[in-house]
């Protein structure tokens, strides 16, 4: 009997005897009317019972068929996703609707907006998105609160500016970069006083910003051309969705080009969020060369007149030589396809990782030449100085900075709102 099935009247009465009936005793060997009748009503019973049985034991089967369905094909909503996209010579697939997503990080997204399709709704969210301001509000109160204190010390003395030098550094500014910035606050002499001086010196280290900014096509009639890169674990796919979220409001018509093709589910992620987005999307099998994905992506997009091409790759420590050898490919793709071609290559950084990431950021910018940063998780850390450090170390613009879980929450980074917001 399987283990899970239930036992029936009668299976513990089974005799392991010979045939299954005894040799009748004098008391039975002979029966009257009566008795017929007595065994009779025992036979009905008996038959009830076991029709009862049979009955407990089919629901008991269903659910458990149910309970083992569910555990292998987690309930998927249907949607109506885009138009599937061809790619030349090659398999292409769109997105024409969620797949299931393992291993991925949780995604929400903004009020008014429907309830993601694959079978679960974003979590509440008590606050409305407040922007960069709120998005800053740990690094306001952390370490610029700390150095807000230190320099509005209104006696004749002034501010310690070892102090000043301690809390720049604490906040991830950057040793080297923090010194410089005390010694030009001080030969300033700013009539604002010291905290106007080293406001000044800060804000005049980041590019000016461009909320319009859009990636430009890298051809006459092609499309334009972006490679998001980074880490594992810095929200870069997130990042990729969207900005395609974004643009596609924009009325561009956007190309997400599956090229991590090493990092498991990496691919179903990905087609979340062109359903989700409205995008198009072409993808090769897991394992699949990411180069060649890309160029496939790059041949559909061109076909289909498609304004923006964006390509997940895959994320990789810095310091893996091959791997890095291998989004060096990627760029050399672009090139072939599109000669001349000067594609946007942005860096996804988080920001709670510090230092480390100023050191990421630079081994990508040697290898496929960054033209822009994309500061994630701005909203979770209290030292939102990396942000100085790092455009001061490649000068490359920072073009976006994620301030929350929303589609909503990546908004274009205006540095001047940005010390305003840490200053407030």
């Amino acid at each position: 009997m399987p283990f899970w099935r239930r036992s029936r009247p009668g299976d513990e009465a089974a005799d392991d005897s010979s045939d299954g009936f005894s040799e009748p005793t004098d008391a039975t060997a002979t029966t009257g009317p009566d008795d017929e009748a007595d065994a009779d009503r025992a036979d009905a019973a008996d038959a009830a019972d076991a029709d009862r049985a049979d009955a407990d034991l089919a629901i008991s089967d269903a659910e458990l068929e149910a309970e083992a369905l569910a555990a292998v094909e987690p309930e998927v909503g249907a949607s109506a996703g885009p138009a599937p996209l061809a790619a030349a010579g090659r398999e292409t697939i769109a997105a024409p609707g969620p797949a299931p997503l393992a291993a991925a990080e949780p995604m929400s997204f903004g009020a008014g907006t429907a309830p993601p399709a694959w079978g679960f709704a974003p979590p509440p969210r008590a606050e409305e998105p407040g922007g960069i301001d709120a998005g800053v509000e740990k690094s306001r109160t952390g370490f610029m609160g700390r150095l807000r204190s230190i320099l509005g010390v209104a006696d004749g003395a002034g501010p310690s500016w070892d102090d000043v030098e301690e809390t720049l550094i604490a906040g991830d500014v950057g040793g080297i970069l923090a010194m410089e910035i005390v010694e030009r606050a001080r030969r300033r002499h700013d009539p604002g006083g010291p905290e106007a001086a080293v406001r000044a010196e800060l804000a005049a280290i980041l590019a000016p910003g461009d909320p319009d900014w859009m990636p430009a096509p890298v051809a006459p009639g092609a499309p334009a051309v972006v490679l998001v890169v980074g880490v594992n674990g810095t929200g870069k796919t997130t990042t990729i969705g969207k900005l395609a979220a974004r643009y596609h409001s924009r009325g561009q018509r956007v190309v997400l080009a599956a090229a991590d093709t090493f990092r498991a589910a990496a691919i179903d992620q990905l087609r979340i969020w062109a359903d989700r987005s409205g995008v198009e999307m072409v993808a090769h099998a897991p394992g699949a060369d990411p180069g060649a994905v890309v160029y496939d992506a790059l041949d559909a997009a061109a076909a289909r007149g498609a304004d923006i091409v964006i390509a997940d790759t895959a994320g990789r420590l810095h310091t893996k030589s091959n791997l890095m050898d291998e989004l060096a490919k990627i760029r050399r793709v672009v090139d072939k396809r599109f000669p001349g071609a000067q594609p946007e290559a942005l860096f996804v950084l988080d920001a709670t990782t510090g230092q480390n990431g100023l050191a990421q950021a630079k081994a990508f910018h040697e290898t496929v030449g960054l033209t822009g940063l994309v500061v994630t998780k701005l909203d979770s850390t209290s030292k939102g100085g990396i942000v100085f450090a790092i455009e001061d170390a490649l000068a490359v613009p920072v073009r976006y900075v994620g301030v929350g879980e929303r589609v909503e929450d990546l908004i274009p980074f205006d540095p001047d709102a940005f010390v305003a917001a840490l200053f407030a």
